[in-house]
């Protein structure tokens, strides 16, 4: 079930292969540098998108060269799968690049920088 608090022992085990996100005062924590304001905002508005499309809601602090990222399941009191699905939305779709070979090339100067 999505609304059931993790063991600490599963959180520690399932968030080691998300570095470097981490579980620190009884939330998912990241936070992302980038190259300022700009930077900033479009990391802030993708995560604002995922979060609002999955109707689970992350605390974000955004600042000019980072964001700040706080996700935990207020109603069941603790860390749930929800909040790791949602992390892993939220890494895949910021820290994206094109694959070897792709057509698309990315940006000319990266905005995210980790």
């Amino acid at each position: 079930m999505a609304d059931r608090p993790l063991a600490p022992a599963e959180v520690e085990a399932r968030v080691a292969p998300l570095a470097p996100w981490r579980f620190d005062d009884g939330a998912l924590r990241r936070t992302y540098q980038t190259d300022g304001w700009r930077g900033s905002m479009l990391v802030a508005n993708a995560i604002a998108f995922i979060c609002e499309a999955a109707d689970h809601h992350a605390d974000l602090l955004v600042t000019w060269p980072k964001v700040s990222v706080v996700l935990s399941t207020h109603s069941a009191g603790g860390i749930t799968a929800k909040d790791f699905e949602v992390a892993e939305l939220i890494e895949r779709q910021v820290m994206w690049k094109p694959p070897a070979g792709s057509a698309l090339v990315g940006p000319p100067k990266p905005f995210v920088k980790g």
